[in-house]
């Protein structure tokens, strides 16, 4: 016999694959470091595909290919090339590379021929020859090669009983379990029809049982350790325990080992048959489970079934872990109950299967009693209320509610159970866009410490899209509400409802605001029912926080269940706040500079914000700004790119002056509109709530011209006025031609102030269509005004809506009325004196210092205050009386 080679070079094995020695086996070439030792050794041979060149190989499995846990040893660490071993070392690591693990003993064995698959690929044939023990890595690339070294090869004593009777037990239960497997293979009619135990190279493979038969039957006592060898290899054991049995260099022990592995799998089998044809009463059922999971635990590997963590467990049993940790209410145990039983009677196969399924994953990721923990104490509150200073400038009224939501929690639960709160407030932020309302639900969330979900019901329009639909339905899926509480994991977050004004309207999909009541009712979402669930959940503990540019849209039952809160616009001088603390910083550090390298004074704020924003929010002042930082960006890098003729670099200044501003801004967009106007007769500044949280400035012009028909008096309205808007016209216009002679336009009080003239009162910028109650007071001081020839001061403006006895009603929208007004230069205002409140209470006090308020409660009030002269002193007395 040729001496064996003490250095070779490795071939590593695919997953769960062991050679034992006298194993023929075919392997399909994968890796790239076998692929290059095939071809050094075929180029070496000079050989081609299909001819025989005997080479010596190394072969062991990878690391990938076993599971650390199943090589039952410790690891052998090989540092500069040697191989340290400790114990019963299994596994090998190559310098420090943690993914270079590869199994410590392997089995040599010969390259018989190198063929290409019906596929194109190319397969090597091994055949095992020995065992070895790897001593030292010599080689890493392009394959490994090591020092091994070889097992001793002892003959076995036939006169030693135990030895003798080890070996009498081998070749029995070889004999018995190719017997049992020729019998397997032969019947196949049973219900139940199990993998046969004998592993993937005896099952079904009547050739290999016929060879190994006759080996078995013509062996002789020398032959016993080459028997255990074929037969540990070709039945179905776990890698670990094959790996071990490579590892045994002791005959007597390995054959003794073989003994034990062909004993169990030999009852496997029979277990099996039992089961199949049900001759077996006295099996317990729990036997019987047993053997039916590993039989399904065993096809699933074969199909390659595993979780992404290669885990085998059944699916049905992780749901059942899933649905156990989820802490059900009582009603959803007994639903998870029923579904459980009709899950397990379900084929996979089945279509109910999945939709059962599903529903089944969907009560295990809902937040039934996970909470976030609401520990309230006075360092809390005191955060709260720095988190949210800290965070929006303003908005005393929110800061102010929610505090006090915090306070009342904490008086609740003090010396009490924490899970003892308040009910959680429903707020509606109502304001135009751009004044923080979405950034401010996320700032509550942060200063309580709970978790954030945003809901946007901007363009909902199917009721399913809040309660969800019904399991009958195709793709049916729980609504938003389920879905973010689901999301978030807890059962009290904080719900963003966004732009709750813009859900649709009623429709055959149904009405998505009616579905809406019951989410935002105290008294009964804490049994809200999804149509997909169909279990009640609470949402109690949630706190809802819905966001509307204007309450018009929303359904009074709906409006009614939610405390408003009103955000309005910002005056100039809270937007130049707002610029410094909050925008600017921001803007500087998204354009890559630093906080230091954008100097920008509160005057040039204030610039950017009168010349170059008209909003009630800080969207487009923020964006004006942002245009400024990037100009300032490109003059930060110019400074430090080096000049193509080596002139001087341009020194960079950081300080943004008011004369920058149109450099980086362009021309001014917005001039002021009581400048551009001419005190004319006929000309009044008006007041009118825009809609969407938006005050405006509503200027009335009044012009008379020749009656074409007899007496006058004719009234002719433009502007894209509602009947709202001409309604207040026509009691304007009543109520001076009533009053001509108290008014001085007429000499007595019979004659007709407007005779034969015709009256055409228009509102400009004729494509916005306008309407309200508001522009009553104007319209009737621009009649007064044109009639007797009379300008009111380009920096008056009024609200308010007139009766025909010239009582002055209040109006709605005061706040941002005025704050449209102070933007616009206005700074007088004439209010009604029902409206005196509003002032009072909601007005910033800078406003308030700069704008002074008349407030009246008739139309002699006005006039009085406009033109003293005009109105006689007993018309006024009259009047009072």
């Amino acid at each position: 016999m040729a001496p064996k080679p003490h250095s070779l070079p490795l071939f590593f094995l695919p997953h769960t694959t062991v050679l034992l020695p006298g194993v023929v086996l075919a392997l399909a070439i994968s890796r790239s470091d076998n692929a290059a030792l095939v071809a050094t050794l075929y180029k070496a041979a000079n050989a081609g595909v299909g001819d025989r060149i005997n080479s010596l190989v190394g072969c062991l499995p990878w690391r990938s290919s076993i599971d650390e846990s199943d090589a039952r040893g410790n690891v052998a660490v090989v540092e500069d090339g040697r191989a340290e071993t400790d114990n019963a070392s299994a596994l090998v690591k190559v310098g420090n590379r943690d993914d270079r693990l590869f199994y410590e003993y392997g089995c040599m064995a010969r390259i018989i021929r190198l063929d290409r698959t019906v596929t194109g690929s190319l397969q090597v044939v091994l055949e095992g020859v020995s065992r070895f023990h790897v001593a030292k890595v010599t080689q890493q690339t392009p394959y490994y090669v090591v020092d091994v070294e070889h097992f001793k090869e002892t003959l076995l004593d036939s006169s030693d009983i135990p030895t003798y009777t080890v070996v009498a037990q081998l070749k029995r239960l070889s004999r018995d379990l190719i017997a049992v497997l020729k019998s397997s293979s032969s019947s196949s009619s049973s219900a139940i029809t199990p993998i046969p135990s004998g592993g993937p190279y005896l099952a079904n493979n009547t050739g290999a049982l016929r060879r190994l038969e006759a080996l078995v039957n013509n062996s002789s006592f020398q032959d016993a350790g080459k028997i255990a060898d074929l037969m540990v290899f070709a039945i179905d054991v776990p890698v670990g325990e094959k790996l071990q049995f490579l590892q045994t260099e002791d005959i007597n022990i390995r054959l003794e080992k073989a003994v034990e592995l062909l004993s169990r799998q030999l009852n496997m089998i029979k277990l099996s048959q039992k089961i199949n044809t049900s001759v077996d009463s006295s099996l317990s059922k729990k036997q019987r489970d047993f053997l039916l999971r590993q039989q399904l635990k065993a096809i699933r590997q074969e199909l390659g079934e595993k979780d992404s963590d290669g885990n085998e467990e059944d699916d049905y049993t992780e749901l059942v872990k899933k649905l156990e940790a989820a802490k059900l209410t009582p009603e959803a145990s007994k639903v998870v109950q029923r579904e459980l039983k009709r899950l397990k009677r379900m084929h996979p196969t089945q279509a109910e299967y999945q939709v059962c399924r599903t529903y089944l994953e969907t009560l295990a990721e809902i937040p039934w009693s996970a909470a976030t923990d609401d520990k309230i104490d006075s360092a809390t509150i005191r955060a709260a209320k720095e988190q949210l200073d800290h965070d929006h400038y303003g908005l005393e009224s929110v800061k102010r509610r929610l505090l006090e939501y915090l306070a009342v929690v904490r008086l609740k639960s003090r010396g009490q159970d924490h899970s003892v709160i308040e009910k959680a407030p429903i707020l509606l932020l109502v304001g135009p866009p751009g004044v923080g309302k979405t950034s401010l639900a996320r700032s509550v969330a942060t200063a309580l410490g709970r978790k954030f979900h945003r809901i946007s019901l901007g363009g909902v329009r199917d009721e399913a899209e809040i309660r969800g639909h019904r399991r009958t339905y195709v793709g049916a899926m729980p609504g938003l509400i389920v879905q973010g509480l689901r999301k978030v994991g807890v059962v009290n977050p904080v719900f963003l409802l966004d732009e709750i004004d813009k859900v649709g309207e009623n429709n055959f999909h149904g009405d998505p605001s009616a579905a809406m009541l019951e989410v935002l009712d105290p008294e009964q979402n804490h049994t809200f029912n999804d149509h997909y669930v169909n279990i009640p959940i609470d949402l109690s503990k949630t706190l809802f926080i819905a966001t509307a540019n204007s309450t018009d849209t929303i359904s009074p039952p709906l409006l009614d269940r939610m405390e408003m809160i009103s955000l309005s616009g910002y005056t100039y001088l809270e937007k130049k706040h707002i610029a410094q603390q909050y925008l600017l910083p921001k803007q500087i550090t998204a354009n890559g500079l630093g906080l230091g390298q954008v100097q920008v004074s509160d005057d040039v704020l204030l610039k950017i914000a009168t010349s170059y924003t008209r909003e009630a929010g800080v969207r487009n002042l923020e964006r004006e700004i942002a245009t400024v930082c990037r100009g300032k960006a490109v003059e930060f890098a110019e400074s430090l790119e080096p000049t193509s003729d080596g002139a001087q670099k341009k020194e960079y200044n950081p300080i943004v002056t008011v004369d920058d501003v149109e450099t980086f801004l362009g021309m001014e967009k917005y001039e002021s509109e009581i400048a551009a106007r001419e005190n004319r007769p006929g000309v009044v500044t008006g007041l009118a709530y825009m809609g969407s949280g938006n005050g405006g400035l509503l200027f009335i012009e009044a012009s008379k011209y020749p009656s074409s028909g007899s007496g006058g008096g004719g009234l002719q309205l433009t502007g894209n006025l509602g009947d709202v808007i001409k309604e207040s016209a026509m009691i304007a216009l009543t109520w001076v031609r009533a009053h001509g002679f108290e008014l001085q336009l007429a000499d007595t009080r019979t004659e007709n102030p407007l005779a034969n003239n015709d009256i055409h009162i228009h509102a400009p910028a004729g494509a916005i269509p306008k309407d309200g109650p508001s522009a009553g007071v104007a319209m009737t001081v621009a009649l007064v005004s044109l009639l007797g020839m009379k300008p009111v001061p380009a920096d008056v403006a009024m609200t308010g809506e007139i009766t025909l006895r010239g009582q002055i009603l209040p109006v709605g929208g005061i706040k941002e009325k005025v704050l449209a007004a102070h933007r616009a230069g206005i700074r007088k205002i004439i209010l009604p004196v029902r409206n005196k409140k509003d002032v009072e209470h909601d007005m910033p006090a800078n406003v308030k210092s700069e704008v002074m308020f008349v407030f009246v409660a008739n139309m002699w009030d006005v006039l009085n205050e406009l033109w003293p002269e005009t109105v006689r002193p007993d018309a006024i007395i009259e009047s009072r009386l």
